[in-house]
């Protein structure tokens, strides 16, 4: 069955962009300036969804210091994002084949756009440096709303900066890689594609289909495939 599509939303890390290597790259430094070992690369990408606090305590859990005060770990979270804003962008760049996509809803004039749990200032510094900030058509971040996802409040203020009314979130395609992603795009009516490349922690991969999204994709090139293919969708 063909669904028409109004626009298309993504989360950003993990799903559009993969800022991963800059966050291992982060991890490392932080790591070598205390004489400590980096965890392995794998480890840290299974934390990127959770955020810089997650990042940081598994730095320090690797590293045996479990003892670390509320005070320090606070500081060496503001380190890594000092650190991240200073070298948003080294190694991250949107997951092979998906540009494709959005070139591809450029040209049939789809708007296309991000909500994200990822701070405003960051996200927006890192759509400018990656000269994707023109492009992309409504940007929500935590900032903006008093609920974060889950909560659906964050896809229906994208509705509204799009234009498009609650009653046609049926028509509006959400991609994430985290159960909340999904969580906020069926609340919000919205239809849901878990992108199971993403970066999601091994003990979460077998309970993938229990998170209810509309399809599940395992590679960026069958997310393009199935964003593309006119017999799954066509664009109004």
């Amino acid at each position: 069955m063909t669904q028409f599509v109004k626009a298309v939303l993504f989360d950003l890390d993990g799903t559009l962009i993969d800022t991963a290597a800059d966050f291992v790259r982060i991890i490392g430094k932080m790591s070598a300036q205390n004489n400590w070992q980096a965890p392995p690369e794998a480890q840290i990408r299974e934390q990127v969804s959770a955020g810089a606090s997650a990042m940081v305590q598994l730095m320090l859990r690797y590293n045996d210091q479990i003892e670390t005060s509320e005070d320090a770990l606070l500081a060496f979270r503001q380190q890594f994002l000092d650190d991240y804003e200073t070298d948003i962008c080294v190694d991250s760049c949107v997951f092979d084949e998906l540009e494709t996509v959005l070139v591809a809803l450029e040209e049939k004039g789809v708007p296309w756009g991000i909500v994200t749990n990822k701070p405003r200032y960051l996200s927006e510094q890192l759509l400018k440096v990656m000269q994707l900030d023109e492009r992309c058509a409504v940007l929500v971040c935590p900032d903006d709303v008093s609920r974060s996802k889950p909560d659906p409040e964050p896809m229906y203020m994208a509705l509204e900066k799009l234009g498009i009314p609650r009653g046609a979130a049926g028509c509006v395609v959400y991609v994430g890689d985290h159960i909340r992603d999904i969580d906020a795009g069926r609340a919000a009516g919205m239809s849901t594609i878990l992108a199971a490349y993403g970066y999601i922690p091994p003990e979460d991969q077998n309970n993938l289909k229990s998170w209810g999204a509309d399809h599940i994709i395992d590679t960026p090139k069958q997310l393009s495939k199935l964003l593309l293919s006119p017999s799954k969708f066509e664009y109004i």
